[in-house]
């Protein structure tokens, strides 16, 4: 089973800080790349072109593409970062919520994880 890293992006793929950057440099995602599966990585956009932090509901519907293609290719295992709560500036309480429910293939963080199961 291939392990894919999930990690947080802009809408102009500029990976130049946090999970973004470290995809670029060891997962194969690609400069410019803002939204899907390049390489053995994911991005999640959590900010738009300009960079600046998108509203919740604007990312909502990329994790939902991201767990229906997570659960066409449910032979592969993706690890999850702590999507929105680096760089774009959300909490744990305004992000792990989006990630409800996650395919069985799908690998959530901790601080995700504890949250929706009622642990903090």
């Amino acid at each position: 089973m291939s392990n894919v890293f999930v990690f947080e992006s802009n809408l102009a793929g500029i990976h130049g800080a946090g999970s973004a950057l470290h995809a670029k440099k060891y997962y194969g995602a690609i400069q410019g790349e803002g939204i899907g599966r390049h390489g053995n990585s994911y991005a999640i956009p959590t900010k738009d072109l300009n960079l600046v932090s998108l509203p919740v509901f604007k990312i909502k519907p990329h994790v939902q593409v991201f767990y229906d293609y997570a659960k066409a290719h449910y032979w592969v295992s993706f690890n999850v970062v702590a999507i929105g709560c680096g760089l774009a500036g959300f909490t744990v309480d305004q992000m792990a919520p989006l990630f409800a429910n996650p395919p069985d293939n799908v690998n959530l963080p901790e601080a995700f994880k504890a949250y929706l199961n009622n642990e903090v």
